[in-house]
């Protein structure tokens, strides 16, 4: 097993703003369930990351279709997460 990254991002939708996961083409075969990958991702985003402030920011500066990258997270197919890189986005003040 080897630890895999992820890249993590926020797109905005017509309704709605969705934590979007980019998945290595070489992904090691440990992980098998993809929807538990995605949820770790995002769980572990959401851990360093204030989620209000972030999704306000996202809402406010990224156009319908645009997607925010937020940088990425590299996971052990057991859960462990080995490294992030992630980034604050800075709110726009008015």
């Amino acid at each position: 097993m080897c630890a895999d990254t992820f890249g993590v991002g926020i797109r905005v939708a017509e309704s709605e703003l969705r934590v979007v996961v980019g998945v290595p083409s070489d992904i090691d075969p440990g992980w098998t369930d993809p929807e538990a990958f995605q949820s770790l991702v995002a769980e572990t985003v959401w851990e360093r990351l204030d989620r209000r402030s972030t999704l306000e920011t996202v809402a406010t500066r990224y156009e319908t279709g645009e997607t925010a990258s937020l940088g990425s997270v590299t996971i052990e197919p057991d859960g462990t997460v080995a490294e992030t890189d992630l980034k604050r986005l800075e709110p726009i003040d008015d």
